[in-house]
């Protein structure tokens, strides 16, 4: 009896299987990864279909908010602030959704993005930024609703909306110079003491140059500014790197130095391996 329920078991197993029916998305998922300037914006939204259907003013009413696409939110994600008409939009994830009219539409940028189309209850202290754009009759008809960056410059975008017989375009302004600057600046600046105290991190760990990491670990904590605790943690790396070396006196002398900063920030971590390695040092 139980070799026949397990044999039937294998079977509707199977069937279940191969019963499985695949059928196309009604409106299918898109995602849009466009880097403008140094700015990356992700879109992601479903695509619905006219199918022979009046879209905007019947479908989609004139004069309501609409989700701007189907099913979840269609999300639009910046990696800087950016600027329309003049208003900065923070950096960070937004729910996309517009309320279009015959001669106008408004976008608006919205917190909350884990909406099933729109929100049940729509909240004004949710919208980031809300901008007007003039809708334009398209040369053809679009067939699926449609999303998109273009017009990139190193400054700007648009963000363009088209289905069926209508397109709208919303420009939007990145902070290409400002990043570009800082990139250059930091650069011309040589490394800092974290990238220092990385690389002597790496070469510790990766068994390599032992006097290049100390010079290292040396560089990044000259350059703690003065009145300033040394960080305890860059003294605990160059405590273990000297100790490597063969420099026991050394190593204790510095791993006491890094006991104090972890005894006055109270990070006990540090203070036991400090005192760990203090006492494993002192007996060779």
């Amino acid at each position: 009896m139980k070799k026949v329920i397990v044999v039937l078991a294998f079977i509707i197993a199977n069937f279940a299987i191969e019963a499985q029916v695949k059928t196309p998305a009604p409106s299918p998922k898109s995602t849009i990864d466009q880097v403008v300037g140094l700015t990356n914006v992700e879109i992601v939204y479903s695509r619905p279909s006219a199918k022979g259907r009046t879209i905007f003013g019947d479908l989609v009413p004139f004069g309501k908010v609409w989700r701007t696409g189907a099913n979840e939110n269609t999300t639009i994600s910046f990696s800087d602030d950016i600027i329309i008409d003049g208003k900065t939009l923070p950096k960070g994830k937004y729910a996309l959704y517009t309320n279009p009219k015959a001669d106008n539409w408004e976008i608006i940028f919205y917190r909350t993005t884990d909406n099933w189309g729109n929100p049940e209850e729509w909240k004004d202290s949710d919208v980031a930024l809300k901008a007007n754009a003039k809708p334009m009759a398209n040369d053809r008809k679009l067939e699926t609703f449609t999303l998109g960056i273009n017009n990139v410059t190193n400054d700007s975008a648009d963000l363009e909306i088209s289905w069926e017989k209508t397109f709208v375009a919303l420009k939007f302004e990145v902070p290409t110079q400002k990043s570009a600057m800082a990139s250059i600046t930091k650069a011309l600046a040589g490394p800092t003491a974290g990238d220092y105290f990385s690389s002597a991190q790496y070469f510790y760990q990766s068994n390599g140059d032992l006097n290049k990491a100390l010079e290292y670990v040396n560089k990044a904590l000259s350059m703690n500014k003065a009145g300033e605790d040394l960080p305890f943690w860059y003294l605990r790396q160059k405590s273990l790197i000297q100790a490597k070396l063969n420099d026991k006196k050394g190593a204790i002398e510095t791993a006491k130095l890094s006991l104090a900063g972890a005894q006055k920030e109270k990070n006990m971590d540090y203070v036991k391996m400090n005192s760990d390695s203090i006492a494993e040092w002192s007996k060779k």
